[in-house]
């Protein structure tokens, strides 16, 4: 018998909050925190809104020294990882931290970092290359300054599969725990894309929202959507085998019940149109749980307010759970929090797994007249209070890469 893997502790830094229980409170309202684009001027751009993280100062969770070797991608992560290591107890207790790793989900790396000292290249030559440049963009330093600051010596990686980063992410922690290689791994994802090129190169494929009114902007399943809108920041979650976990009196949030994983193999940037790898991931997870789709009562849908993604997720529902498609409760939260790309399915495994503890569902805000090929039950403008026995977050990236997760209520 696989060992069993509980989650014991979470931590976010997200467009809604700074931390996971404001987080919550704000989704359980309906809390919008997308607004004008504060990080450079939009003048030239179309687009003029985004889910920025606000007011954040990363010297309130290290030394500005510390902080200077970070890019913001990072800085998010080690910020978020420092609540979810607290709220584990893991601040304080004993374990064994060559057993302990990091798995992190991130698409895009620093590119923050990359714009400035590409710049700075054009404009001054070799001189004008920060030394630091390169350790502070590639995506692997985000797991890697996690680890440093907890001083973890498990493994410690990157999962890059676009907007499904952060559930992979989960899944391969949930797959190391398992199988014996780590008892604890610090998971989920982190983004920070809001930059001229990161929103440029969105607009030229036509993906983002061109809707002014940062209220409304981000509507997922709605007629009127008009593409997503680029969010940033973190979720990170304490994945711990259940018998480790109980031992030292950790509480426990929920179980880790199944992961699912495939490729489209059909198209860089569009879904498969049928939903079938969607499908079969989603169907993938519930059979790596010993599940059947009546056990779940919430999907987090990926909903990422464009055109073409939401009728081939509603498709591939419906193809994963067949009748009861038109019974299950789904949501997509990005309309609070904006797509959060790498770092996505990071921050809706934590709604997900407060929606199993708090048997409370979060509503898809600005769904106002549903498009008539997205004819679930998406939870319009207000979330639901219910039992939540199981949920399934599901994420899905450019490349065709397909990620479903499923967590369910505790039971020793």
């Amino acid at each position: 018998m696989s060992r069993r893997v509980v989650v014991t502790g979470m931590g976010t830094i997200n467009p809604l909050a700074h931390n996971v229980k404001d987080t919550w409170e704000a989704a359980k309202k309906g809390t919008i925190g997308i607004g004008p684009i504060t990080q450079f001027d939009t003048e030239e751009f179309p687009v003029k809104n985004a889910g920025e993280v606000k007011d954040f100062k990363a010297s309130d969770y290290m030394d500005k020294k510390e902080a200077r070797k970070m890019a913001r991608f990072t800085q998010f992560a080690v910020a978020a990882s420092i609540e979810a290591m607290k709220d584990a107890g893991l601040d304080v207790a004993e374990y064994d931290k060559d057993r302990t790793g990091v798995i992190l989900g991130n698409g895009i790396g620093g590119l923050d970092v990359t714009e400035i000292n590409i710049r700075n290249l054009a404009e001054k030559g070799l001189r004008g290359i920060s030394p630091m440049s390169i350790p502070h963009l590639i995506s692997n330093e985000a797991p890697a300054n996690v680890s440093i600051k907890h001083g973890l010596h498990g493994p410690s990686f990157t999962v890059t599969t676009a907007c499904a980063s952060g559930t992979d992410a989960m899944g391969y922690a949930l797959f190391s725990i398992r199988s014996g290689l780590c008892d604890i791994v610090v998971t989920g994802g982190t983004e920070a894309t809001i930059t001229p090129f990161g929103i440029g190169g969105f607009i030229k494929l036509h993906a983002l929202s061109t809707n002014p009114d940062p209220n409304t902007c981000s509507r997922p399943f709605d007629k009127d959507r008009d593409g997503f809108v680029m969010g940033e920041g973190a979720g990170i979650l304490i994945f711990e085998e259940l018998e480790h976990a109980q031992k030292r009196g950790a509480t426990i949030y929920a179980e880790v019940a199944g992961y699912g994983i495939t490729c489209d193999a059909d198209h860089l940037t569009a879904p498969d149109p049928e939903g079938k790898g969607a499908a079969k991931a989603m169907k993938n997870a519930l059979a790596d749980a010993g599940m059947k789709p009546e056990d779940i009562d919430y999907i987090n849908a990926h909903g990422t307010s464009t055109p073409v993604n939401d009728p081939v997720e509603t498709k591939a529902i419906k193809l994963a759970f067949g009748d009861y498609a038109k019974t299950v409760k789904i949501s997509s939260t990005k309309a609070m929090t904006a797509h959060m790309l790498g770092a996505t399915g990071g921050i809706e495994g934590i709604f997900s797994i407060l929606a199993v503890k708090e048997d409370f569902m979060p509503g898809t805000m600005n769904l106002d007249e549903a498009d008539e090929t997205c004819d679930l039950n998406y939870l319009p403008n207000k979330g639901e209070a219910g039992t939540v026995r199981a949920a399934l977050s599901e994420s899905l990236g450019f490349g065709g890469h397909n990620g479903a997760i499923i967590f369910k209520k505790y039971q020793a």
